[in-house]
């Protein structure tokens, strides 16, 4: 196993599928968890008990969890009917341990102790966060879901995201991390709201700025509706650099593997399409001290594209 210390920070789907694979290869990893979500059951439970989102956490502290499958079947089980409907298990074990405790914080680390987590699993914040975007017509958009629905029913791209509240206090924890980390890797996950919504507390880009660990973004394999649309390569690492106003990246791994077009179809019908290198943007990324790694780093199960998290990560420890 590979002992170097390891700090994936985002939110979402991506990073705890890319924390599955990881964890076949590392012991010592630290998962950074976005806290803006306000959707889905997530958005329910920080609406209803005024707690943080606890899904994005719950999916990372399952995918480093060393449990039975049972005890994962359990903790993933949404209900089907009733007041409980679509919400998950797992987010009303979190729930209740914050209720215990009076502390997410406290409720986080008790939940890992319970499922044997292989790592730690960190609230990038224990401040209540809501992201707030502006959009390229000057529109100010509250809230993740409104931010996605208002691009997509009114074609208003992102123009920058921040915080609400701006002056938001990231995790000691989180920056004690980052300090001792050798790989700090951003991604995979949405653009916005999973990677630079970390990224906008500026103790924790600063922290990252000033680390000597490589700094690695994983660039996602298909534009995102809402988020991404038309993006490059090059796109999504300007967001970031112009969102921290710093360039804290120093490799983009970036998926050349083709998608076949029968799976592709689906996607298109939403708008969302596959990203590749494009011509010259690899010499204008090394114009910016950013080394490209191309690899073929995508599997496609049950008609959904994602990172191969074994592969990805492999090809990250080579970096």
């Amino acid at each position: 196993m590979d002992e170097r210390k390891i700090v994936v920070i985002g939110g979402g789907t991506g990073q705890s599928i890319f924390l599955r694979g990881l964890k076949k290869l590392v012991d010592n990893i630290t998962a950074v968890v976005a806290v803006s979500d306000n959707g889905g059951g997530s958005g329910v439970l920080r609406e209803d008990l005024g707690m943080l989102p606890p899904g994005d956490i719950r999916n990372c502290i399952m995918a480093l969890a060393d449990t039975e499958p049972a005890m994962q079947k359990v903790m993933n089980y949404r209900f089907k009917e009733g007041s409980l409907k679509d919400q998950s298990f797992g987010n009303l074990f979190l729930a209740a341990l914050n209720g215990v405790y009076s502390n997410f914080q406290i409720a986080v680390s008790e939940i890992s102790n319970i499922l044997a987590v292989k790592g730690k699993v960190l609230p990038v914040s224990i401040d209540e966060i809501h992201l707030k975007a502006i959009t390229k017509n000057n529109k100010e958009i509250t809230g993740e879901v409104q931010i996605v629905n208002h691009v997509i029913e009114n074609n208003d791209p992102i123009k920058c995201v921040e915080l609400f509240p701006k002056n938001a206090k990231p995790l000691k924890e989180v920056l004690d991390e980052i300090k001792r980390a050798d790989i700090i890797i951003l991604g995979p996950g949405s653009l916005y709201t999973s990677v630079i919504t970390n990224l906008l507390i500026d103790e924790v880009s600063s922290e990252i700025y000033k680390s000597k660990a490589k700094k690695i973004y994983v660039c996602n394999v298909m534009t995102q509706p809402g988020e991404t649309n038309n993006y490059s390569v090059k796109n999504h690492v300007d967001a970031i650099v112009e969102h921290t106003k710093l360039n804290i990246i120093d490799y983009v791994m970036v998926n050349k593997q083709m998608i076949p077009d029968s799976i592709l179809k689906n996607y298109e019908e939403q708008n969302s399409y596959p990203i590749y290198l494009k011509e010259g943007e690899e010499k204008q990324l090394l114009d910016m001290g950013i080394k490209v790694i191309k690899d073929n780093l995508i599997e496609v199960k049950k008609g959904y594209i994602r990172h191969d998290a074994l592969k990805l990560a492999k090809g990250i420890l080579r970096i």
